[in-house]
């Protein structure tokens, strides 16, 4: 599901104002070094594997969930890597959102990749070497999780 129910009740409410909501974001990364990508369906980007925790729902248990409704892959959650507040980002509708990102570097325990949903388009294991074009914010986190005594990054400005 692209908008969890919860958000589209609060939209439903707030308009396009802006909404602060807690994000998540994964570093898949296999025995090989490779890093799981997803293909994003609204804008054919590629991206790391990113989503809307639930309400209540704890990041990591959020970000396994997320990992496997997009991809079928099943991981396990390895470290945190970075708490960040996004910049505000308007979507095509005219929705507002702040984003507050967690990212975590995961490894894959089972399940093969594929689109598993309506999200993506494609998904694909990618060498840290051959990475299509990615955000910036995306290669930082694959950065901070291949940094084995990197500690969490955060702002404090």
């Amino acid at each position: 599901m692209p908008i969890p129910q919860f958000v589209l009740d609060l939209r439903a409410k707030l308009g396009h104002d802006p909404l602060h909501l807690p994000g998540v974001t994964a570093v898949v990364l296999d025995e090989q070094e490779r890093v799981l990508l997803v293909r994003r369906a609204d804008n054919g980007s590629w991206t790391l594997v990113t989503g809307c925790l639930d309400p209540g729902e704890q990041p990591a248990v959020g970000l396994v969930r997320e990992v496997a409704e997009e991809t079928a892959v099943q991981v396990q959650v390895d470290r945190l890597l970075s708490v960040t507040a996004l910049p505000l980002m308007t979507f095509p509708n005219g929705d507002q959102t702040y984003w507050t990102d967690i990212a975590f570097r995961c490894h894959p325990t089972g399940g093969e990749a594929r689109v598993n949903d309506d999200e993506s388009i494609d998904v694909g294991w990618f060498r840290l070497d051959e990475l299509p074009d990615i955000p910036d914010r995306h290669l930082r986190a694959i950065r901070d999780a291949i940094d084995p005594a990197g500690p969490a990054r955060f702002l404090t400005e």
